[in-house]
């Protein structure tokens, strides 16, 4: 145990060095809506894991403040994931029958109506029962919702933001918990600690996305999602959850986990050898490009180019001859 928690305490303070997001770039390839298309965030101009790299509070300070990396900007409606199997883990564009997914845009809300991507150095554990939804972990980091007005962001965006609670979601039988937060930089931050507080000074915003994450598979024919009590969890529940999660996180790390497929390779932790690669080298070993090389975006499928409307019970409203063709 002692040899452990010297291992955890290099890794909390070589992370805390990281805590700042002006320290990080993006290095981007290929084509938005494609299957190749690939973003890795970089420091001192090399690549590193987004997942692994980037500690879960800033300056290793353990409370509502978290770091936040933005997968999807707000008003986008492209599927963008950190990718579990490839080497420190880019964002890339998720498929489903190996094309790109998009997700619909139900009236009055365009595609995501918030900045949503994943907190790093967490892990929803395949391995472990959650003790509130009674489902194991969907073998994700866990997912955060920003409702900050101030920006719409960017894909490899990494933010510090404030927890005010979360939604137990299931998703395919696997817990899928989703943090609601504001960025610490929005003026709200200031005012608000709970889902409570928002209500205050947004009225109707938590409503409108509780509900949103209930319906919005519904134009692919997935129905309604489930969250466990209908209702947002409290901030202490939810920042608890979250050092579980980092907990499994760090047991997957140390090897302490089966990982399966996910690749564990970080920059960050020398003493961790199974999985440290020198941030000089990781682009070569992994066979990384060296600089970022866009191309122009393909065209989004023509279905998500409109709205979808729902009735009061959530049901998809059509007219005669309307055609919903949303995979």
């Amino acid at each position: 145990m002692y040899a452990l928690a010297l291992i955890l305490g290099a890794v909390g303070a070589v992370a805390a060095q990281q805590g700042n997001s002006t320290e990080y770039a993006l290095r981007e390839v290929g084509a938005r809506n494609t299957v190749e298309w690939r973003v890795w965030l970089e420091k001192n101009s090399n690549p590193i894991s987004p997942w692994h790299d980037i500690p879960l509070y800033p300056d290793n300070k353990p409370g509502p403040i978290v770091n936040f990396v933005v997968e999807i900007p707000r008003w986008t409606d492209g599927k963008v994931e950190t990718q579990r199997n490839e080497p420190l883990n880019p964002l890339f564009h998720d498929t489903k029958k190996k094309k790109p997914r998009f997700v619909a845009s139900f009236f009055p809300h365009k595609s995501y109506p918030f900045l949503y991507g994943s907190i790093p150095q967490t892990w929803e554990s395949p391995h472990v029962k959650d003790n509130y939804t009674g489902f194991v972990g969907d073998n994700d980091p866990v997912d955060l919702f920003d409702i900050s007005s101030i920006q719409p962001g960017y894909a490899g965006e990494v933010k510090q933001v404030k927890v005010l609670g979360g939604l137990a979601m299931i998703d395919d039988d696997t817990t899928d918990w989703k943090v609601i937060a504001v960025d610490v930089r929005d003026p709200l931050a200031k005012l608000v600690n709970s889902v409570e507080d928002v209500e205050k000074y947004r009225p109707g915003v938590t409503q409108s996305f509780h509900d949103w994450f209930i319906y919005y598979k519904i134009a692919r024919g997935k129905g309604l999602n489930t969250i466990v009590g209908n209702a947002y969890v409290n901030a202490s529940t939810m920042l608890a959850k979250l050092v579980e999660s980092h907990q499994h996180w760090r047991d997957l790390a140390l090897g302490r986990q089966d990982k399966g497929e996910i690749s564990v390779w970080q920059t960050t932790n020398p003493r961790a050898c199974k999985t440290y690669v020198k941030p000089e080298e990781a682009g070569r070993k992994f066979g990384i490009p060296d600089r970022s090389k866009t191309l122009p975006a393909a065209a989004r499928p023509a279905p998500y180019d409109r709205w979808y409307y729902l009735d009061g019970g959530f049901g998809l409203v059509t007219v005669p001859g309307d055609v919903v063709e949303v995979e």
